[in-house]
């Protein structure tokens, strides 16, 4: 599984650019950097020097570079970096001459796997990395830097040491039977395995992880005309709907996606809700109605400067089971409708911005908790939850009365799901899989 060639790649993004690093990992670095760095010298590992990319005779580039030696270094392996001008031509350059003196173009997520397989980072750890560098947001950045210093794998080490725990009381049960009663070792592994299915059910907001991950989903509904358009542009912050005084100006589905407090809110405007006969904005309607079915919030907009119209009060009823807010809207013209009247409201005006701040707190709110449970990772949440599936097993077969030993097997079951999570127990082609989703040259 393992590879002990040497390896190149661009470490930062391609194109123009402030600096361009290429990394070199592997048994060769050390002298593929004396051969294209001069002045030529003693490197010291871990410090940087001043000097020339050079090849043939021909200088590539003004640049600085650094060898970290293993096993101190992100692959545990010898680790070359050459710190160059930002642009294609100087880095490909470099990485052409690399390729002539026998290294090999990196794979995808290819130093972060040998850093996987050195030993230097669990499987969790480094699926970590590849979800800081596409967090949208500072939920989803933080959550993943959780699990890149070990939170993930503290948590499953320790869910592992209850497991082992239950089945060395198993085992005595087993090996011992004249001195551990069935009933005795029976009634401590059903209790002890419910309580750790619970932990690990508990540890899983799939959610909380989407919104972290791909942001919160907010449609704007209501009748046509209340304001909705209006209030995405002021929510966007730039000109997203069109908006004029003509009923069903918006049919299709408008987004604009904004941050707020660190979560990506998806705010969709809709079409709006009422009966027609125009064939183009039944589609629409429909879209609506899908939308608000998906949303993780509904922002419900009412004219606060008129009376409820019959399609208010439907969309009401529509809506009161959905995780809505209330949006009177129109609040800079003389007032009808009373914010106290209604449950979970803010008065606001899309003309002037008065409420926007409120409105948005609100919207956030339904954000609450997203990106702080234990697991966050679908991978990870799906064998956690397979985990506790096996342990209820195991406490169902103990509270049937079968054989001791048949609760272990589901005990060691869980224990394999569990060691997948970090890579305990893990096949080459889960590794192949998960690294292929890396950018090369990380």
């Amino acid at each position: 599984m393992q590879n002990t060639d040497t390896i190149a790649a661009l470490a930062t993004a391609p194109g123009t650019g402030g600096i361009a690093i290429v990394r070199v990992s592997g048994t060769e670095a050390e002298a593929v950097l004396r051969q294209l760095f001069r002045p030529q010298r003693d490197f010291e590992s871990h410090k940087m020097y001043y000097g020339h990319a050079e090849y043939q005779g021909e200088t590539l580039d003004e640049c600085m570079a650094v060898l970290m030696r293993a096993p101190k270094s992100y692959t545990r392996e010898d680790v070359a970096e050459f710190h160059m001008h930002g642009g294609e031509w100087a880095a490909n350059s470099l990485l052409t001459a690399l390729f002539r003196l026998g290294v090999r173009a990196a794979e995808p997520g290819e130093f972060t796997k040998r850093a996987f397989l050195n030993g230097r980072i669990d499987l969790s750890r480094a699926e970590a990395v590849m979800a800081l560098i596409s967090a949208e947001g500072g939920r989803a950045a933080r959550a993943a830097v959780r699990q890149l210093s070990g939170g993930v794998s503290a948590f499953i080490r320790d869910a592992q040491t209850e497991l082992l725990h239950l089945l060395s009381g198993v085992a005595a049960a087993i090996d011992y039977p004249e001195e551990i009663s069935f009933e005795e070792a029976a009634g401590e592994m059903t209790a002890g395995a419910l309580t750790l299915a619970e932990k690990l059910e508990n540890a899983c907001d799939e959610r909380g992880a989407r919104i972290a991950r791909q942001g919160l989903e907010a449609v704007l509904c209501g009748r046509p005309n209340v304001g909705k358009s209006s209030l995405l542009n002021a929510l966007s912050r730039q000109q997203r709907a069109i908006v004029t005084d003509i009923p069903g100006t918006t049919r299709d589905i408008i987004r604009a996606d904004v941050m707020l407090q660190g979560v990506r809110v998806h705010f969709a405007d809709t079409a709006g809700l009422r009966e027609s006969a125009d064939n183009i904005e039944k589609i629409g309607v429909e879209l609506a109605r899908q939308a608000i079915a998906g949303a993780d919030v509904v922002l419900t907009v009412l004219d606060a400067s008129a009376p409820l119209s019959e399609e208010d009060g439907q969309l009401l009823r529509d809506t009161a089971d959905a995780p809505r807010i209330i949006v009177l809207n129109k609040g800079d013209l003389p007032q009808v409708l009373n914010p106290r009247d209604f449950e979970n409201s803010v008065l606001v005006s899309a003309a002037t911005g008065h409420g926007m701040e409120e409105l948005e707190n609100k919207v956030i709110a339904y954000a609450a908790g997203a990106g702080e449970s234990a697991l966050t990772q679908e991978r990870h949440m799906h064998l956690a939850r397979q985990a506790s599936a096996a342990l209820r097993r195991a406490a169902e077969a103990c509270e049937l009365g079968e054989a001791v030993d048949v609760a272990a097997v589901e005990l060691h079951e869980a224990l394999a799901l569990l060691g997948r999570v970090t890579g305990e127990q893990v096949d080459e082609k889960l590794i192949d899989d998960i690294f292929s989703r890396f950018c090369v040259g990380k």
